[in-house]
């Protein structure tokens, strides 16, 4: 007897791994480092917005999301049109890919990068064409460029590079950009655009103003601690946005995400200082790491890379020990997300007794 099939290319998703819990361990407080995630709370107001928006769940949500996008547009100075909400950043890769290739279409991108990438792209039943990071974490762009064929419907930089670090400058990503034939979509990626401190850092609202086929996709799970609410943004021209919008799910976006972004917005003073303190954290660490002997990469977001090939496993075995859980690539390397402070002094404290 047949049963129901799948289309081919589902048996070739590969499984997101998502960053696992700390282990309990008695007497000692355990920390999760394995999701990049902000270790503060939410921010004040925030809370109190998401409680008064509860009361209304028997309602469906702003399909629209009306009151978010009158928000962004005015937070970016961009028009309304050129914006698309979804479920984080990683809904919009999805619907980018869905709404710009049919399959066998090509989409490059850097890898090791986010992981979520070919997913999407095999979801959709197109090719995914990775080219290597440079030694240092980098994405190679010229790599990236040569690649690019006939078939080629989306490229992703993702900047900073998640799980990597390092992120692309202005100079770089416009010589790349002139390299890119105009019909193919090219999508930066700004999950942790809040983060980056560097000289000639991307100005992604400058570029997509510059070019009709670049695509910036940013989150409000990172800088802004809404990593629970599954709430994201795409600025793209009119009509990449409003392609977006139309493969969007209805009602993705729910009404106390919608809430919670936009009470968010409302206080950036407060987050910058959030923001400032996590990137001061970061110093301090790769600081220490690189004292201790680590040649990590320049880390631009919120986590610091460790290439450790086959050794990763012990490496997060190691932390486990400690109380803290990294996110381990097998027989790559581990990432590192910046949390609390004691949470970071034991890092520190793994690097120093973990062989190099």
């Amino acid at each position: 007897m047949s049963t129901p099939q799948p289309r081919a290319t589902i048996a070739d998703i590969p499984p997101y791994v998502a960053g696992r819990p700390p282990t309990v361990r008695p007497g000692m407080t355990s920390y999760k480092l394995s999701s990049n995630e902000n270790p503060y709370p939410p921010l004040p107001g925030v809370v109190e917005a998401v409680q008064a928006a509860v009361g209304q769940m028997n309602r469906y949500p702003d399909m629209g999301a009306s009151a978010l996008y009158a928000a962004l547009a005015d937070s970016l100075d961009v028009p309304v049109e050129d914006l698309s909400v979804a479920t984080g950043s990683v809904g919009l890769i999805y619907q980018l890919v869905q709404a710009f290739c049919d399959p066998g279409d090509e989409v490059v991108f850097a890898w090791r990068s986010f992981e979520a990438y070919p997913i999407a792209v095999t979801a959709a039943g197109a090719a995914s064409v990775r080219v290597p990071v440079l030694p240092d974490g980098r994405h190679d762009l010229d790599a990236m460029a040569a690649a690019i064929t006939d078939r080629t419907r989306i490229v992703l930089v993702c900047t900073p590079n998640n799980p990597t670090g390092p992120a692309v400058t202005q100079a770089e990503l416009d010589a790349f950009l002139a390299r890119v034939p105009s019909h193919v979509v090219v999508v930066v990626d700004e999950a942790y655009v809040e983060f980056v401190r560097m000289d000639d850092p991307v100005d992604g609202l400058a570029s997509y103003r510059s070019r009709a086929n670049v695509v910036l996709t940013r989150t409000f799970s990172k800088a802004y601690g809404l990593a629970g609410f599954r709430v994201g943004y795409a600025v793209a021209p009119a009509p990449i946005a409003a392609a977006l919008r139309a493969v969007s799910l209805p009602f993705g976006v729910s009404t106390v995400a919608q809430v919670a972004a936009i009470a968010s917005l409302e206080r950036q003073p407060e987050l910058l200082e959030r923001v400032d303190a996590l990137v001061a954290e970061r110093t301090r660490v790769v600081d220490g790491l690189r004292a201790a002997g680590w040649d990590v990469p320049d880390a631009q977001g919120n986590f610091v890379w460790f290439g450790l090939g086959e050794r990763t496993a012990d490496f997060a075995q190691a932390a486990d020990e400690l109380g803290i859980v990294v996110r381990p690539f097998a027989g790559e390397g581990a990432r590192v997300s910046i949390g609390e402070t004691e949470a970071n002094d034991r890092l520190l404290q793994l690097a120093a007794s973990f062989p190099r």
